[in-house]
């Protein structure tokens, strides 16, 4: 396992109101790379394991930390997204992006499996993440554009994730 480390802002106040546009802007809040709310703290790592020689999975983790009520409030706003924008055409490029709320592991306080696929021509990749709320603090584990299909890095690395979160407090 490789680990890196980057940031990347979030929404602020940013909510999903009826003005909103389904286009290729809401992209990085459907799959959940940006989040609505602002965090008090945030650390993010890039993850990567070389599973055999013609698979490699990649994803990030990040965590964070709200003041408040805000991690319940980003994961509601993130369902609330996916709902009005459960498909996105990623214009420029001739694909489709789809997001569904999907079934997944019951973590923490509060968890939810955001289902993600992107399309174009004949080629698909996902890019699932898994949410995971304890208390005011998300633990949020992504994949980077993977193969169709398997899910159990995903949900392992959230797991391990939480657990780590849980014993160390990061």
């Amino acid at each position: 396992m490789e680990i890196a480390t980057s940031m990347s802002p979030d929404a602020g106040e940013q909510r999903p109101g009826a003005d909103v546009s389904c286009s290729d802007r809401m992209i990085p809040f459907l799959s959940a790379r940006r989040l609505t709310g602002t965090p008090s703290a945030m650390a993010a790592a890039t993850l990567s394991y070389d599973a055999s020689p013609d698979d490699l999975w990649v994803g990030t983790e990040v965590l964070r930390t709200y003041a408040d009520d805000g991690a319940r409030g980003a994961m509601t706003d993130l369902a609330t997204f996916i709902g009005r924008c459960p498909t996105v055409a990623s214009t420029g490029q001739g694909g489709r992006q789809r997001f569904a709320v999907a079934p997944g592991p019951r973590l923490g306080d509060d968890s939810i499996h955001v289902k993600c696929s992107a399309t174009y021509g004949a080629d698909t990749l996902e890019c699932d993440s898994v949410l995971v709320r304890i208390g005011t603090t998300l633990v949020v584990v992504q994949e980077q554009g993977n193969k169709p299909g398997d899910d159990t890095f995903l949900f392992q690395i959230a797991e391990a994730a939480l657990r780590r979160y849980q014993t160390t407090g990061s």
